[in-house]
């Protein structure tokens, strides 16, 4: 194993011409930029397609109709486009390891980065347990005995061995294997889109084109916990929260940028492309879901309430929708995609987390032990640590797997908004040290719109979502389960800034005394390596096939 030390990589070589292969002046540390374009882009695809997309969104369908989650997804990506606005200006400049959390540390307060860093690590590590739930409740499509005690453990065995050994591997294998999950995710994606459209004008079993019948009967506008018109806005504050949950992305380019090969191009091109991907993704998915299947839903209603062994057949609403059009050996294509695709995303939160401790340890805010790598830039330590949460996926065991994905999506919702308001924070921040140092950010790789007001609303948005997001565990009546649920990780991480603030006694960085070189000269060294142009995404793929591949630089 080799430790990451500054000094120890300075061994007196003045060039910083690198042999085909060498790793020496990537980073501060000892993680290895080995992700190429192709790689980077399919997973940024593949960190913002879940199982929110497939399976969750159907329980904001259920609580508040279409019209609603139709708004819901129209109105929470464009706030989160705000938030990639914001970190895709701070991370194509500084690309370092552990991401937007170092970078709270640096340019807002230590303590923000502590908080940061531990709340993403939590956020990301029992995510892996929801991913191992959804898969176990996707494959009961076919035998629903799957669900059964023993079943679900070897499942769970099985998914959890795969996890650790991709993760074992250099970050380049890593990076292949979620090129061609994430690149499956899409074709699912594409498939159900063109589902949907072909059914709504009638091509399916019976011929009826049903168009946006489901929008009139039941309606578009379900009333949730109350009834009439605050019953109706309840339903789309809970599409809100769904949208909430499912909607994500920027964080993880920004863990992955320590990692890839020319981040300031790469790294760049993924958060601006994110913008499309908003627009394509999940307003496209809400779309499609409103249209082939109603609130009303005996099965829907059963998974979003999480009734214990309901609807384990079809935990998608568009595989409902299937059966309820007659149409057969479709809903088995993407049943079976759907693994894919959830096993992807365990996959990449297994990632994330790791890298996220690893952050942690590089600031002194994680044990020191946890700075060690293998020589293939791996964290064993940290992978050894987050191994221990998909473990929390043999709750199933004595539970139904729908039951779980509720408690488990509930449970971490408020931590991925957190993330974002550290984001925000961290960018505000920054934005006035630039101002105080005379920092031109005319010069930086990308540089953010309507900006910082953009981040102030984002802000303010995402504030009133984190304190709103559990209201339903006053009403009708206070139920203690349904709170802890909602804001154990608004409760834990104002514990963990002051804290962290009043052991170690930190302060707010002042806009003058940020430090907006720190990695800056490592990484424009990495960069300034390369002595030709960067292939595009297409040149990689059709490297991939064999089409000119003997124009390939040895760096590539």
């Amino acid at each position: 194993m080799s430790t990451p030390d500054v000094e120890k990589k300075a061994d007196g070589r003045s060039s910083p011409e690198l042999e085909a292969g060498e790793h020496l002046f990537d980073n501060a540390d000892g993680l290895q930029r080995r992700l190429n374009n192709r790689q980077i882009q399919l997973i940024a695809i593949g960190g913002s397609i879940g199982t929110a997309l497939f399976v969750s969104i159907g329980n904001g369908l259920a609580r508040g109709g279409p019209g609603s989650l139709l708004l819901a997804y129209l109105i929470y990506p464009c706030v989160l486009a705000l938030v990639n606005n914001s970190i895709a200006e701070m991370t194509t400049y500084m690309p370092v390891s552990g991401g937007f959390i170092r970078l709270a540390g640096h340019w807002a307060d230590d303590a923000l980065g502590f908080m940061a860093g531990w709340n993403f690590f939590f956020y990301e590590a029992l995510l892996i347990p929801f991913e191992i739930s959804a898969l176990n409740l996707v494959i009961s499509f076919w035998n629903e005995k799957v669900t059964d005690p023993g079943p679900t453990a070897g499942i769970c065995i099985a998914v959890i061995a795969c996890y650790a050994a991709l993760n074992l591997l250099a970050v380049r294998g890593y990076g292949e294997a979620e090129f061609w999950l994430s690149g499956g995710k899409v074709i699912l994606l594409f498939i159900l889109f063109f589902f949907t459209f072909i059914t709504m004008v009638g091509g399916n079993p019976s011929g009826h084109a049903y168009g946006f019948y489901y929008w009139q009967n039941p309606g578009a506008f379900k009333e949730y916990i109350s009834t009439g018109r605050l019953g109706r806005f309840e339903g789309f504050l809970a599409c809100l929260w769904n949208a909430g949950f499912a909607v994500v992305g920027p964080e993880y380019i920004s863990m992955v940028s320590a990692e890839a090969k020319r981040p300031r191009i790469y790294i760049k091109t993924a958060f601006k492309t994110i913008y499309f991907r908003f627009a394509l993704f999940f307003f496209g998915s809400a779309l499609c879901v409103g249209i082939v299947l109603p609130w009303n839903n005996e099965n829907l209603q059963a998974v979003a309430s999480g009734e214990s062994g309901s609807a384990t057949a079809a935990a998608s609403p568009y595989v409902m929708a299937m059966s309820n059009l007659g149409i057969t050996v479709l809903p088995d294509i993407v049943n079976a995609l759907m693994l894919t695709s959830i096993f992807s995303a365990g996959n990449t939160y297994t990632y994330c987390a790791t890298r996220s401790l690893y952050g942690l340890a590089l600031e002194g805010r994680a044990p020191r032990i946890l700075r060690k790598t293998w020589s293939n830039g791996v964290p064993f330590y940290c992978f050894l640590v987050v191994m221990i949460f998909p473990l929390l996926s043999f709750l199933q065991v004595g539970s139904a797997s729908a039951e779980v994905i509720v408690w488990f999506s509930t449970l971490i919702t408020g931590g991925g908004i957190i993330n974002f308001l550290v984001m925000n924070i961290t960018y505000i921040c920054f934005y006035r040290a630039c101002k105080a140092q005379g920092f031109d950010r005319n010069r930086l790789p990308y540089k953010g719109w309507f900006q910082p007001y953009g981040a102030y609303f984002a802000l303010c948005f995402q504030t009133c979502v984190a304190l709103f997001y559990g209201y339903g565990s006053f009403k009708p009546e206070w139920n203690v389960t349904t709170f802890f649920q909602s804001y154990t990780m608004q409760i834990v991480a104002p514990i963990l800034f002051i804290g962290w603030k009043l052991l170690k006694k930190t302060r707010w960085v002042r806009p003058h005394e940020a430090d907006l070189t720190w990695e800056a000269p490592t990484i424009d060294r990495y960069e300034s390596q390369f002595t030709h142009d960067p292939p595009g995404f297409w040149t990689e793929m059709g490297w991939l096939v064999g089409y000119k591949r003997s124009k390939m630089h040895p760096d590539d």
